[in-house]
């Protein structure tokens, strides 16, 4: 066999290698979540959320009316309620020496909720989630209670964001 005939067929089989592994690609299907081929958006506004206990519970619970109705509020009717608990810390953390103060923190902001059916009671996901921000601690003391409020906020957006994303994928499975 001559250094020619080798060539060729080594390009006739990595030629027939990316044809298979293109057909292979070719069969994978990728769609945007909040697509209509399965009605998500329909799905995600026939939501109500339940009641929240606190501030940073009522950001969520905001949001997340906002993310699944696109502004229309809760439904009349819902198909689905989820049941929201939320909560939050605030911990301080890197210590400045000389000054013995706290000079940045975080806020985690949990969310633990329950997916159900209406009229059935019937559980479709039970899950947990949590987000995190990390702040600034200034000397004074009305801007450090600033500071951890837009850090609740910012944390509590980004986790109705998670929620949402999660409830889109179980409605639309």
């Amino acid at each position: 066999m001559s250094f020619d005939s080798r060539n060729t067929i080594t390009r006739r089989a990595m030629l027939i290698g990316t044809a298979g592994l293109l057909g292979g690609l070719a069969s994978c299907q990728v769609r945007p979540l909040y697509s209509e081929a399965k009605g998500t958006r329909r799905l995600m506004a026939s939501i109500a959320f339940s009641d929240a206990t606190d501030r940073v519970g009522q950001v969520v619970r905001n949001r997340l009316i906002f993310l699944a109705a696109g502004g229309q509020g809760e439904p009349a009717h819902p198909e689905y309620i989820v049941n929201l608990n939320v909560s939050t810390s605030v911990s301080e953390v890197l210590p400045d020496q000389s000054t013995n103060t706290l000079s940045a923190g975080r806020v985690v902001v949990r969310g633990d909720y329950v997916l159900k059916k209406a009229k059935e009671g019937t559980v479709l996901r039970i899950a947990h989630r949590q987000s995190v921000a990390l702040l600034d601690f200034p000397g004074q003391e009305y801007a450090k209670l600033r500071a951890i409020r837009d850090g609740e906020n910012r944390a509590a957006n980004e986790l109705a964001e998670l929620i949402s994303a999660d409830l889109a994928a179980v409605l639309t499975r």
